[in-house]
């Protein structure tokens, strides 16, 4: 099989206020009244089988022409390890993307091989446990109110998003347990907020309620403190969700102890950098906990224990029960046994649409 054809769709679209908010800080742009731009990377083969993936717009339209082109074209792309590593040479060139085209890729060895990607991953089990993931809320109400829904939804595991502040996450992480009872697992997400003597004393209060893991308490660059903690600290330390390198970082940071449990996903390194740091934390009797929801990446290793859903509102928490690809049903969500990555797009309507195409 060879690559013939990679193209890219530049496609606009209305941009629009934000739905929910982080803690301070963290601010999410308000783009209403602006148009935006998203791209979708098309890879063509000569068997006919085409692979997509989701990318930056006008970043995406550059980096096809001026590197996935060059670099691709006439490549086998169901030998996705030689692929990736073609695209990590191009990070020395200023293309970060790595997991774009190794998305794409993985779409057409999947349909190729008729197997779901989970299965191609290694295969572990296609239905997976749920934790509701809250954004911020404003008030300790809210944070009860829409909890209980969650409960409602059949949800047995549950991961905070608090305000920052570390003494009012403190006292809502104890009413958290409170309101799940004590047979919940519980997870804390500070987003990088703190210094080491609040992520220390915040992690006692933690500990105190039994939670299962404490996530990025600190930024990811100073990992003699995040060693630090993990030894001062009894509940696991989640960590290196931000920070480069896919499996070469990871190592350093399993070497010097700085976490007790690794998060992965395909955000920065596509499926293949995504096993290669799941493997590699199995190796050492950790385990790797996939960020955001990737159905495939959670089904397909053994060593992750949840798949992340956020959760909103109240009508969006009630509608997960009805989502057409990927319904949550009693706290689990069950991965698609379809080749690919999903429907593919109209590629004609979608050319229509595009304000470019290379």
């Amino acid at each position: 099989m060879k690559i013939t054809d990679i193209k890219c769709y530049v496609i606009p679209y209305e941009g629009k206020a934000p739905t929910f908010h982080w803690r301070k800080g963290l601010r999410i742009p308000d783009f209403t009244g602006h148009t935006m731009y998203s791209g979708v990377l098309r890879v063509d083969t000569d068997e006919g089988i085409t692979g997509h993936a989701g990318g930056p717009g006008f970043r995406l339209a550059d980096i096809v022409v001026g590197y996935y082109k060059p670099e691709f074209m006439g490549l086998n792309p169901l030998n996705t390890e030689d692929l990736w590593h073609r695209q990590w040479e191009l990070r020395r060139l200023g293309v970060p993307e790595v997991g774009i085209m190794d998305r794409a890729c993985w779409d057409i060895k999947s349909q190729k091989a008729g197997l779901p990607v989970y299965q191609l991953l290694g295969g572990n089990d296609p239905k997976v446990p749920c934790y509701a993931s809250t954004v911020t809320w404003d008030s300790m109400d809210e944070y009860e109110r829409h909890i209980k829904e969650c409960v409602d939804e059949g949800f047995f595991a549950f991961k905070l998003h608090g305000t920052g502040d570390a003494k009012f996450d403190a006292k809502l992480s104890k009413n958290l347990r409170k309101w799940v009872g004590d047979d919940a697992d519980l997870m804390f997400d500070a987003s990088d907020g703190w210094d080491y003597v609040t992520a220390l004393w915040f992690g006692r209060q933690l500990e105190e309620a039994n939670f299962l893991w404490l996530e990025e308490p600190m930024r990811e660059y100073d990992l003699p403190s995040y060693a630090e903690l993990c030894a001062a600290l009894d509940i696991p330390i989640l960590g290196a969700e931000t920070c480069e390198g896919a499996h070469w970082n990871m190592a350093t940071w399993i070497q010097m102890r700085a976490l007790d449990m690794v998060r992965v996903s395909t955000a920065k390194g596509g499926y293949t950098g995504a096993i290669k740091v799941a493997h590699l934390a199995e190796s050492f009797g950790m385990r790797a906990q996939v960020h955001g929801y990737d159905p495939h990446l959670c089904a397909g290793i053994v060593n992750n224990d949840y798949a992340e859903i956020l959760v909103i509102n109240t009508e969006q928490i009630k509608e997960l029960k009805n989502d057409p690809q990927h319904p949550v049903i009693d706290g689990y969500v069950t991965t698609s046994d379809e080749p690919g990555l999903g429907q593919h797009p109209d590629w004609d309507e979608l050319e229509k649409r595009a304000v470019l195409v290379v």
